[in-house]
């Protein structure tokens, strides 16, 4: 069947049109599937940020946290291999040359004598004259005899008077019972249990094996109890020392009284340690035992904020704690610049090595300063240093409170003093696991002690003072 012309325009026509919408078609296809790639590749990037951060944070939580990049005690190490903050010094390990060692010496004056004197000659056997001796030689051994408690006996006697008075004797101050322990018992007691860390339950066998005298441990506790109580003033007086002090270092650590978080808080000054114990880690006990802050004192601590808060003439922060977060950014985050802030810190404590105190115009001062407040102008690039950011945010914040140790020549570039006065109370919750009670008790027949190191006084008669004492009333407890 032939086709017309008018047939072949028709369908030329019809395939025109159909060509064109499937075109369309394939238009709007392309499209749909172009916003689909789009989408898909956003959602590429998406999880390639996620894979980033993840990459980043899992590199940050294989670098494990240890006592030489970050707060945590040497104890908690894995591998108990610590690296000093310092450098080396160019010195060989162990005493120097033309350092001069002490050796056990012989007493001038020895308690007890034994001569030897030979009396037979062992080659002829000739018996030898004692008074011909001569000393060619002298030993002695140095040791501790038996201990035995004394018992002193009060005898208390009456005698009628003429005009019909009975009198009778009076005892000695502090002899209040038909029978006690003494005050030297008690004070060993004390030293034994807050100097020495050793439990009542040890104390009690220290004192029944080597002193012959049987003490149960509710004894023991209320001897460091009473003797705690007798030195609550002296307590009360330190804080009012370390309150009026130039310098003051302060710090705060947790401790589980019966299975709950209590806080460990010291203040301490070249002369004076003074520790207390709070529910709490926030500013309620700097509240009130300190109102009026330390107005004299430049006080050095760490970074946390009920310290910064404390009202004093100056902060000083730790730098020592600052360089081990430094340490602990550049293993895990690895930013130039948490090294350069490292540096120039280190650089600063060489400088205080080096000279005690710089006025404030001196061109090594100046320099460091001003290398300080150029690094933390700088940008930090990389978008994953979450951290780093953090600690330049918080020393930026805190900028006046990173050098004033270059100006004054008391104040020290770290606040190690403190750790090492709230360590005592660490190890004796090692020992002995948490306080059941008496932590209080603790603190303050602690910072006694710690105060008379600290004035070279010796521990123990430092403690006997105040078994002497008579015990206060309870009302002034």
């Amino acid at each position: 069947m032939k086709v017309t012309i008018e047939q072949k325009s028709y369908l030329s026509k019809k395939k025109r049109l159909s060509d064109q919408a499937y075109i369309q078609q394939l238009e709007s296809e392309n499209a749909s599937l172009k916003a689909t790639l789009a989408q898909v590749m956003e959602y590429v990037k998406e999880l390639e940020i996620k894979v980033e951060e993840l990459s980043q944070k899992l590199e940050q939580q294989s670098v494990k946290k240890n006592s030489n990049n970050s707060h945590l005690a040497p104890s908690g190490d894995i591998s108990r291999k610590t690296r000093s903050l310092r450098g080396s010094s160019g010195k060989r390990a162990g005493g120097q040359k033309g350092h001069k060692g002490h050796n056990l010496k012989l007493s001038s004056s020895p308690d007890e004598i034994e001569k030897l004197v030979p009396n037979e000659c062992q080659v002829c056997f000739e018996q030898l004259d004692s008074a011909m001796g001569v000393l060619v030689e002298r030993r002695q051994v140095v040791d501790i005899p038996p201990i035995v408690a004394q018992i002193k006996e009060y005898q208390c006697y009456q005698i009628s008077c003429a005009c019909g008075h009975h009198q009778r004797g009076a005892f000695p101050a502090g002899v209040d019972n038909h029978i006690q322990y003494g005050p030297r018992i008690t004070a060993l007691a004390v030293y034994q249990n807050i100097y020495q860390y050793i439990p009542y339950r040890r104390l009690q066998q220290f004192f029944a094996q080597i002193c012959q005298v049987q003490l149960s441990v509710g004894t023991l506790e209320n001897m460091v109890a009473r003797t705690a109580q007798k030195a609550r003033p002296r307590w009360e007086a330190l804080r009012q020392q370390v309150e009026q002090a130039g310098v003051v270092g302060s710090d705060e650590t947790g401790c589980k009284v019966n299975g709950k978080k209590q806080w460990v808080w010291v203040w301490q000054s070249t002369l004076v340690t003074f520790l207390a114990v709070c529910a709490s880690r926030g500013a309620e006990l700097v509240d009130k035992l300190f109102p009026e802050g330390f107005v004299n004192a430049t006080l050095s601590s760490d970074r946390w904020r009920a310290q910064i808060k404390t009202k004093a003439k100056k902060h000083q922060l730790c730098l020592a704690h600052l360089l081990r977060e430094l340490i602990y950014l550049i293993e895990a985050e690895k930013t130039d610049w948490a090294k350069e802030c490292k540096n120039i810190l280190l650089g600063a404590i060489r400088l205080k090595q080096n000279q005690a105190v710089y006025d404030a115009d001196h061109p090594s001062v100046l320099a460091v300063e001003q290398q300080l407040d150029q690094l933390l102008k700088q940008d930090i690039v990389d978008q994953f240093a979450i951290k780093t950011l953090t600690l330049k945010k918080s020393l930026t914040k805190y900028r006046d409170m990173i050098f004033p140790f270059l100006y004054d020549p008391d104040v020290p570039f770290d606040n190690n003093a403190s750790e090492r006065s709230i360590r005592n109370f660490k190890v004796k919750l090692k020992v002995s696991g948490q306080f059941k009670s008496g932590q209080e008790h603790y603190c303050i027949l602690r910072s006694v002690i710690d105060s008379a190191i600290k004035n070279q006084q010796d521990v123990f008669e430092a403690i006997a003072q105040f078994t002497t004492l008579k015990s206060p009333p309870k009302a002034a407890v």
